[in-house]
């Protein structure tokens, strides 16, 4: 496995090379040491490729990711996998904030705790978290799944539109038109391909659904308060 060294090479460098990989490359996997807590590490790649970080990552890590499969042995700053498109990203440890911000498609996996804002704006991303989530996550979630296997704290679900989240811990309270849904099979069927693909065992029909109640899609009067 070839290794790329971030204290020597810098972030620019370790991208560069990344970046460089052409399709269908006899070397897919790739490891990355020294990552130091550093920003935007191994991001924008569009190869299949597999990517193993070894330490913590800072700010932006994997965002904009296509095909690639990102496994993070640490923790991970804001905005891990933002804007990410296809592929999996995977952190071993917990998240910081906005974690799957404005991601369009592949799967996140969280295995710790994610922060607040986890999964704002998801546009068709998958995110499976194995611990709890801070407040307001899927805000504003429009399309795709959130899975917390632990709690969830405030707001959960603010402003959201067609995305579906799973909880199955406790729900500290909802946002604004985040309603609790009925479990129906196809719900079921869905989070158990969720939580197989994440490698997380747990039982999904210990979760509970939460979608859009659909009272703010367009503008009322009488709804101004909760706009």
């Amino acid at each position: 496995m070839p290794k790329l060294d971030l204290k020597e090479l810098g972030v620019r460098g370790v991208n560069s090379a990344l970046h460089g990989i052409p399709n269908g490359a006899n070397e897919p996997d790739w490891l990355i040491t020294n990552p130091m807590g550093q920003h935007a590490i191994a991001c924008g790649l569009d190869a299949p490729i597999e990517v193993t970080i070894n330490g913590h990552v800072g700010f932006y890590c994997g965002g904009m990711n296509q095909q690639a499969g990102i496994t993070i042995h640490g923790h991970a700053g804001v905005g891990i996998a933002e804007n990410m498109m296809s592929g999996q990203v995977r952190v071993m440890g917990s998240a910081s904030d906005s974690a799957g911000a404005t991601a369009h498609g592949g799967l996140l996996v969280i295995e710790g705790d994610a922060s607040s804002r986890c999964g704002i704006s998801m546009k068709g991303v998958d995110i499976v978290v194995g611990g709890s989530v801070g407040h307001m996550s899927g805000f504003m979630a429009q399309s795709g799944h959130l899975v917390v296997c632990g709690d969830a704290s405030d707001a959960l679900g603010d402003s959201i539109y067609e995305a579906i989240m799973f909880v199955r811990g406790k729900v500290a309270s909802l946002g604004a038109d985040c309603v609790e849904k009925e479990m129906r099979p196809e719900h079921l069927a869905k989070l158990a391909e969720l939580l197989n693909a994440a490698n997380i065992d747990a039982d999904p029909g210990n979760f509970r659904r939460y979608g859009s109640a659909r009272t703010l899609y367009n503008f009322d009067i009488d709804n101004a308060d909760a706009y």
